[in-house]
């Protein structure tokens, strides 16, 4: 299907037989792939050609890469074209425009699997073979989840798996809109990773949106056949006479690296132990993690199969919306013994459930973590990872400890609080991984200082460390698998659960009472005048006399402040980047905050996200429910900001 002539899928009769076509073929065929190395299928060689375009609006890539309505991307003309164009445009030339092109130049193509994944793949191949990437590598059927794809960019040479760093690809081009909803109605997206495997930097991203309000042509090939997705490993694909596709093992390098993260022969021990009774329920949420959760969890350490859920892509991800909290992952959640609002439920009886319950979102990067009776926030997550850090050999073996940590600006200070009890070095930065990468590569990119083993992670169920450039949801259920090992080390049987962890650390180091109030599909301009409203009345000037007294709920508003963030490695500034509006409960002087941003991860409409936090250090009072905690708090702030009258929501979408 040559990319001039690609076939509108606006027809509901094809929609639905596109999306029943990819659903028993991933059904029926995503396993452990079978290798055959240095298969060559002979193609007609296409010709490279250039083709006219013009500019099309709108194709600024938010947090995280460009996501879109399907529809957009599959029934625009040259909507994909344009904007691998404009990517290629900046990844291939220099700031200076000096074309840095060499020969034997690699490209990784892979994505979640979601609807209009394959045709997409198809597309950019024309162009990277009309550009003159000598190089393709795509998993077989064009799914890998993101974190494999960062370990595959840092560790894959031709023909096998290397050591980290010694990765020849340029980058990669990942197909996801990660935890949103997919299908024909629902969410598409691509972003870059660049040769480190860390998401492109803002710098890169603007510069790639310049590119498409500038650009007149895109490059592709005059004649092309399909290159087949399902061919066994090591199938090669001869499309021009410079450009040839392989089909590379998805599993590989990913889990090589989370080999060398943990010790996977006593994990197994572990979980196959039958006086410990370990158990685990993993959701994949018909995401591109459920493959990689099923050779890890399953073929790895030897858990039974019975404890994955939902662990096989679709392409509508069965029409779930794969976003891992405590909403959308409804089934674990009442699984693990958890009422809707993470509060342990009073009916069930604990001692039957799993000792351990994770999910990931769609394209495998983010993570829920609970135990019997017990949400762990993803803040409270990546504060208890740090404490327990002895547990995780990626830390133990690499110099100890972690030499920095670093957590999105609206996470809890939970993290903050462990790093300053063990002198280790917090930085607190916008929403977005790739702020993190320049910590993580601080030696690498720049020769600053190393704060490697590094970890890092963000509210939004992102947890991550050094190993890849990505927030890695199987890296965090590996590293809380650890953990509930370690800490059951001196018993024949399994006595310490999530549970018993939690509310230890809370003991030590108090309760940042937490939740996120997310209103979707707000009109734009509606969120914009809210969001103004808040900086001129609570940053920038005095707040409504009302504002600034103790309501009856015994909280006093403090002070407000627009978070901005000069990169401590390469000294880029960031601004406008969320609105902190400070709180103190009068009878107590506990701190507290809530803050307003809009979400740069959705493809229509605004998200106001709202995030409460409150500290308690009183371990009598750690055991309310969050959102019973945070209630007078959410209450307080609503009404200060005007939200119901500005925007006509009486109630968030979602709260998690």
């Amino acid at each position: 299907m040559s990319s001039s002539s690609r076939m509108s899928l606006s027809s509901p009769l094809l929609l639905l037989l596109m999306l029943r076509m990819q659903t028993f073929l991933l059904a029926t065929s995503f396993s452990s792939p079978p290798s055959s190395r240095a298969t060559v299928s002979s193609r007609l060689f296409g010709t490279r050609i250039t083709s006219p375009t013009e500019p099309i609006e709108g194709m600024r890539p938010g947090t995280s890469g460009l996501r879109k309505k399907t529809n957009v991307w599959s029934d625009t003309p040259h909507y994909v074209e344009n904007f691998i164009q404009s990517i290629l445009n900046v990844a291939m030339n220099a700031p200076d425009g000096t074309d840095t092109t060499k020969p034997g130049q690699t490209m990784i193509v892979a994505g979640d699997g979601r609807y209009y994944n394959t045709p997409a793949i198809q597309t950019m191949i024309q162009i990277l073979a009309g550009n003159d990437i000598s190089e393709i590598w795509i998993p077989r059927h064009g799914i890998m989840s993101t974190p494999a794809v960062s370990a595959a960019i840092r560790r894959r040479v031709p023909d096998t798996c290397g050591k980290d760093g010694d990765g020849v690809a340029m980058g990669g081009i990942v197909l996801t809109a990660s935890h949103n909803p997919g299908g024909p109605t629902e969410d598409f997206g691509i972003k870059y990773n660049e040769g480190l495997g860390q998401p492109a930097g803002e710098e890169f991203t603007e510069a790639v949106y310049k590119e498409s309000l500038a650009i007149t042509s895109y490059k592709t090939i005059s004649e092309y056949n399909e290159v087949d997705l399902s061919a066994p490993v090591g199938t090669q694909y001869a499309v021009t006479p410079t450009c040839t596709v392989t089909i590379i093992d998805p599993f590989e390098d990913y889990v090589n690296c989370l080999r060398e993260c943990f010790d996977f022969d006593k994990l197994k021990r572990f979980s196959s132990d039958s006086k410990k009774g370990f158990r685990m329920l993993y959701d994949g949420m018909h995401g591109a993690g459920g493959p990689f959760a099923k050779r890890v969890l399953v073929e790895e350490l030897g858990l039974p199969e019975s404890s994955l859920m939902r662990c096989n892509p679709l392409p509508d991800f069965g029409g779930c919306h794969p976003d891992p909290n405590l909403t959308y992952a409804a089934e674990l959640v009442s699984k693990m013994g958890l009422n809707p609002d993470g509060s342990p439920s009073t009916t069930t009886d604990l001692s039957t459930l799993p000792t351990l319950g994770a999910a990931n979102d769609g394209d495998g990067d983010r993570n829920l973590i609970a135990g019997a009776g017990c949400f762990v926030t993803p803040s409270d997550s990546m504060a208890m990872i740090l404490a327990h850090y002895r547990s995780i050999p990626h830390f133990s073996k690499n110099g100890g400890r972690p030499r920095g940590v670093a957590r999105s600006m609206p996470s809890s200070a939970a993290l903050d609080v462990v790093a300053d009890a063990m002198g280790i070095p917090c930085f607190v930065t916008p929403t977005g991984w790739k702020f993190f990468g320049n910590l993580m590569s601080s030696v690498e990119l720049f020769d600053g200082i190393d704060y490697s083993p590094f970890l890092c992670g963000e509210e939004s169920f992102g947890t991550g460390s050094d190993h890849i450039r990505e927030k890695d949801g199987l890296w965090a259920v590996l590293a809380w698998m650890s953990i509930l090992m370690e800490a059951n080390a001196g018993f024949d049987d399994l006595r310490i659960g999530v549970k018993d962890l939690t509310t230890e650390h809370w003991k030590t180091y108090g309760r940042h009472f937490y939740c996120r109030y997310d209103y979707e599909g707000v009109d734009s301009d509606q969120a914009n005048t809210m969001m103004d409203q808040i900086r001129t009345n609570f940053v920038e000037g005095s707040p409504p006399e009302d504002g600034a007294t103790p309501s009856s709920s015994g909280i006093e508003f403090v002070d407000g402040v627009e978070f901005s963030y000069t990169d401590p490695v390469d000294q880029s500034i960031a601004t406008n980047q969320g609105l902190i509006l400070n709180f103190k409960y009068t009878a107590n002087g506990n701190p507290a905050r809530v803050v307003f941003r809009l979400s740069g991860t959705g493809s229509a409409g605004a998200t106001i996200r709202m995030y409460l936090e409150r500290f308690e250090g009183d371990a009598s009072l750690h055991d309310e429910a969050a959102p019973v905690a945070l209630l007078g708090l959410a209450t307080k702030a609503l009404e200060l900001v005007k939200m119901k009258e500005i925007t006509g929501r009486d109630s968030p979408t979602v709260i998690t």
